[in-house]
């Protein structure tokens, strides 16, 4: 049979907690990060708190109205979400992962969820991805009027705000490290072991980390750099203010001198 993952970055997060206490379909699996609900016979949904929502086997009516649902929960909704599709063949002669599709033996539970898993960890580095590259190109856009005048042309409170989108971007990251852990299930199956790592390779998930952490290494750098530029201009403009004061007080003192 084959069944359709469909997996949405449709917000920065979800307050699992109070959407948990809300929805009432079947639980089979919660923590404080991620719940996992058995809908009906074959279909489930995968909700995670750094703003996923994961579909199997669902229409895209019944998404539609889900997404609905859900919206109240959201933090930062997005206008237009971001989406991961991938396919899955179930009681096929041998487990074997293709592109943007995966064959499976039998239908076990367990793999469906690990499927879902990796579908959402695809999902949510695209987005961090996307951010990421957004601040590569206000960092490049900075360095080349730097290259061009020898002198910046952002103010303090912007580069404050800069820093800003750049550290919570790091936050936001190394609050949801664990989604790019083996799950704790894989540890003593070996088949969930091996599927959860042929996927992590299809998905390309290590490197694309990697690359967000290069990224952002990169930012850093540069606003290390632009502090410190504006850090000596605004003490370079103290010392001629200083400067001025004490040319202005020894004029006057020089001009009541003249005229005492």
């Amino acid at each position: 049979m084959l069944v359709q993952v469909l997996s949405y970055q449709i917000a920065d997060s979800i307050d699992i907690k109070t959407f948990k206490s809300a929805f009432k379909a079947e639980l089979y699996f919660g923590d404080t990060d991620e719940l996992f609900y058995i809908t009906d016979e074959g279909q489930y949904i995968y909700v995670f708190k750094y703003g996923v929502v994961c579909f199997l086997n669902y229409d895209p009516i019944r998404i539609s109205e889900f997404l609905r649902l859900i919206y109240p929960f959201c933090k930062n909704k997005f206008d237009e979400s971001l989406e991961e599709e991938f396919k899955i063949q179930t009681n096929s002669a041998k487990n074997k992962i293709g592109f943007n599709s995966i064959e499976i033996m039998g239908s076990d539970i367990e793999v469906l969820r690990l499927i879902m898993l990796n579908v959402s960890q695809s999902v949510a580095l695209d987005y961090y991805q996307e951010q990421t590259s957004k601040l590569l190109e206000e960092t490049n856009y900075h360095t080349q009027i730097l290259e061009a005048k020898g002198s910046l042309n952002i103010s303090g409170i912007n580069l404050k705000k800069y820093i800003g989108k750049t550290l919570l971007l790091k936050n936001r990251i190394a609050e949801n490290l664990y989604i790019f852990d083996a799950p704790p299930e894989t540890w003593e199956d070996e088949n969930l072991n091996k599927i959860h790592n042929d996927l992590n390779r299809t998905f390309d998930l290590n490197e694309r980390f990697r690359n967000i952490q290069e990224g952002l290494s990169i930012i850093k750098d540069n606003y290390e750099l632009f502090r410190d530029l504006l850090q000596y201009r605004t003490s370079f403009r103290l010392e001629w203010v200083i400067i001025i004061l004490i040319m202005v007080e020894v004029l006057n003192i020089f001009i009541q001198r003249i005229f005492s």
